[in-house]
Parts: structure tokens; sequence; C-alpha cells
């Protein structure tokens, strides 16, 4: 039987992917002299990227010989949608696996939905940090703090929802476009031929990525689903009793409604809104985001599908453009594009 030491990286591994010698390999992992501490770092980043556990004395004595780590910002909206909450306390309890990087990392929560206040953050920010990745707000104001940065050498890049005619250095996220396709056909087949009313909640269209969705849900609708009837876009604001209030009232209006589509957070609320009108199991629901809350209501089948994307993947990707900025490299050098997931009850991960 193969022995898991077996799969372990080997040094020419890490000396391949650092585009260095096995000799400055073995020079850094034991600690010898005449390695330069850019070239550690390469090395110490292979070695992470691979696998390879490095004594913590070999990442001290680097991190003793490397310069001024990179500051990075990462400004997200606050408020109750749980899938942002957990990127943004990902980047605090992620630290150490920045290290190889040389890169610290903060998040910071803005107030939601308030472009002035987006603005002030970046501009705030821009000051002392080395790079800037946010959740962007579609206003010219956003936009215009934005080209400051850029102007000034600090990269910016989008998360999760982008920014139109801005010098953003890259995008993260999905093709919302494509997810609220997808929410459509699922909303679709799941229903079947027969004729029913569906129903959209979206946080706010002042995400770009909210107003892609509904426009690839309304599509795909009109293209292949002539049989649904869409009674209106409501804004819950990412916020569970604003869903709530406005799940209550759709159900109140249509009282037969067999679908709803929550582009954005909070499906707790949508949920608790059609549990209590005893609807939670003839309502088809799609919603965005996996996290501990869409989890159980995955489970207890008030929820049908969710459409997400890993908060994990996403910051370890921004964390790569910055670096690869800083060196000089194209941004998106080695990074994969945003995969979407359709999680089901059913291949929970």
């Amino acid at each position: 039987m193969e022995s898991s030491d077996a799969k372990a990286p080997r040094i020419p591994d890490i000396a391949r992917l650092a585009g260095v010698s096995t000799a400055t390999v073995d020079r850094v992992l034991n600690q010898r002299a005449g390695v330069r501490a850019a070239t550690q770092q390469r090395v110490l980043r292979a070695a992470a990227e691979l696998g390879h556990a490095v004594q913590p004395a070999v990442q001290a004595l680097a991190a003793a010989a490397a310069p001024r780590p990179m500051q990075l910002s990462f400004l997200l909206p606050a408020g109750n949608n749980r899938f942002i909450r957990m990127l943004g306390d990902m980047v605090g309890y992620s630290q150490e696996h920045w290290t190889p990087w040389n890169v610290r990392c903060r998040s910071e929560f803005i107030e939601s939905f308030n472009p002035l206040a987006l603005a002030d953050a970046l501009r705030r920010h821009g000051r002392r940090a080395d790079g800037v990745a946010l959740m962007a707000l579609e206003h010219p104001a956003v936009r215009e703090a934005v080209h400051e940065l850029v102007a000034a050498g600090v990269p910016v890049v989008t998360l999760i929802s982008d920014l139109s005619n801005s010098p953003r250095t890259a995008y993260l996220g999905l093709d919302n476009r494509a997810a609220g396709r997808t929410a459509g056909y699922l909303i679709g087949r799941f229903i079947g031929p027969r004729p029913a009313k569906v129903a959209l909640i979206a946080g706010s269209r002042s995400y770009r990525a909210h107003e892609e969705r509904e426009a690839g849900f309304l599509h795909v609708l009109a293209e292949m689903f002539g049989q649904l009837e869409v009674v209106g876009l409501r804004e819950g604001h990412d916020d569970s009793e604003q869903n709530h209030a406005q799940t209550c009232s759709l159900l109140e209006q249509h009282p037969t409604l067999g679908g709803i589509y929550n582009i954005g957070g909070a499906s707790d609320g949508v949920a608790r809104a059609l549990k209590q009108a005893g609807r939670d199991q003839k309502v088809v629901f799609i919603g965005h985001g996996l996290t501990p809350d869409t989890r159980a209501l995955l489970i207890d089948g008030s929820l049908d599908a969710v459409i997400t994307q890993s908060p994990q993947a996403t910051l370890a990707s921004a964390v790569r453009i910055f670096v690869n900025v800083r060196e000089g490299r194209p941004a998106l050098a080695g990074v994969e594009s945003t995969r979407s997931q359709v999680i089901f009850r059913e291949n929970l991960p």
C-alpha cells in the first residue's frame, strides 16, 4: 500500500513552482544562508500552496528578513447577510495563512447601501493600505473614489459585485447573469408546465450583481418558461425582517404563489414567512450563499437550492491578485475563475 508520505510535495515540486533551483529550496527549508529575502518568500509561498509543512522557525527567519508586509483592506457591507459576514470574519482568522505571501489583511464593515459612506471608507483606507478590495455599490461617488485610489497607485479589487466603467484591477465573483439564469431554470423546471406566479426579492438594485441576476432570471423565463408570470421585484436590503415583511406581502397578494428567487442574502426571513403561511413545502424557493442558516433551510425543505461560491477561494484569489501586482506580474496570473456551485439538500458538502 502506498504511504501518505508518497503524495507529499517534494523539493523539485516546490522548486518548479517557485521558479528556483532545488538547491535554493533546500537552503531555505533548512535555514541556510545565501538566499535573498524575496526568494525566500517565493519558496515559502510555493511550499504553502503545495501543502508542504514548513517549520515555524523557517517562517520566522524569512519574516524577519522580509520587507514590510503588504497592507490589504477588505470593505464589506454591514448587516445580517451571513455570507458577507462569514467572508469578513475569514479575513481576520485566516491571517496566519497569508504569512508566506508577506501580507496583512484587515476587514471593515461599512454601512450598507450607503455609497457616500463606502466612498469615504475607500479614501480612508487608500491613504494607508497597499491594496483595497470591496463589494461595490453602483454609484458615481464610489466610482470616483476608485479612480482616485488607482491614480494614486493603490490597486482595487471588486468582490461579489462589480463596478462598471471603473479602473479597478480585477473583479472576483460569479457571472451574475448566469447565476440569475440558473435560478430561473431551476424554478421553471421545479414548477413544471403548469401556469404559476413567481416573485423576486433583491438586496438592492444598487448592486450591479443583483441587477444582473434579475436580468438573467427574467431572460430565461421569457425564453423557456412562458407559463410563468413574474409578479414583480421587491427590495429587502439583505435584512431578515424586511425580507420577512416582503414575503408576507407577496403571499397576501398572491396566495397561490409558485416560486420565489431571493437574489441577495437573509433567506431566513423569506423562509420564516413561508412557514408561517404553511407554504414552505409548496413554494419553490431558490437563494444565494451557503451559510449555517441556509444549510438548515435546505435540510428542512423550505429552501430548494442555493447558488454559492467559496468565500475561502475568493479571499485567496484576492490576495494572489494583490501579490501579483506587487511583484510586477499580470494581475490574474494563476488566478482561477470563480466557480459557481448549486447546492441541494442531497449534495450538501
